[in-house]
């Protein structure tokens, strides 16, 4: 492996962990949002993520496939003085885990920090071995 496909690897990680922090991100911007409709209510997003196999056979990467809605119901509420309420005085409220957002925001920013410090020995151990020669 050498030191393009160890930065090519590491940037793919890197962007597929963006997707996944920037996605728990508006997840819990949307959290407790209203809908008049069960429709119309805001769901979590989810990235959906792909193995690469890379030129050689043990190198194997990731990309984000897709970024999909989860399929979970909203929760139903009556609130006859909410703006959205509809004739039966209730709204539709999104179903975001704030804590469940959290902890995947936390273990993407993990990931991400791991591939910084990755690649940052690997910068060093180039550095080095052009020293030595």
């Amino acid at each position: 492996m050498g030191p393009a496909n160890i930065f090519e690897l590491a940037q793919r990680a890197m962007s597929a962990q963006t997707v996944r922090m920037n996605a728990a991100a508006s997840n819990m911007a949307n959290a407790g949002s209203a809908s008049a409709t069960e429709e119309g209510a805001y769901r979590p997003l989810r990235p959906v993520f792909a193995e690469e196999l890379g030129a050689v056979e043990s190198l194997r990467g990731v990309s984000v496939q897709a970024v999909r809605r989860a399929e979970v119901a909203p929760t139903r509420m009556h609130q006859p003085g909410h703006p959205l309420a509809d004739e039966n005085g209730d709204v539709w409220i999104s179903p975001v885990d704030e804590t469940e957002e959290m902890v995947e925001m936390l273990e993407a920013s993990r990931q991400y920090r791991n591939m910084v410090e990755a690649l940052s020995t690997a910068k060093q151990l180039m550095l080095e071995t052009m020293r030595m020669k």
